[in-house]
């Protein structure tokens, strides 16, 4: 099984928390984790490998995957 996490959108209802360079997936809302990394640690639970997780971004992005 493969898991396809979309984190490619802008963030813009969550303004003005969420700016250009970072938009809402990767803020850090509730407690010390974004909502990209509470979504992939879901994602781990259920894949036999983190290969198994395909992540679709902007290219302005990538940096916060790293």
């Amino acid at each position: 099984m493969k898991v396809v996490i979309l984190a490619g959108g802008s963030g813009t209802r969550l303004f003005p928390l969420s700016r250009k360079n970072l938009p809402k997936q990767f803020l850090k809302i509730a407690d010390n984790q974004s909502l990209f990394q509470k979504t992939i640690d879901r994602a781990l639970k259920i894949v036999k490998s983190p290969k198994d997780i395909i992540i679709i971004t902007n290219k302005e992005y990538i940096f916060h995957l790293k």
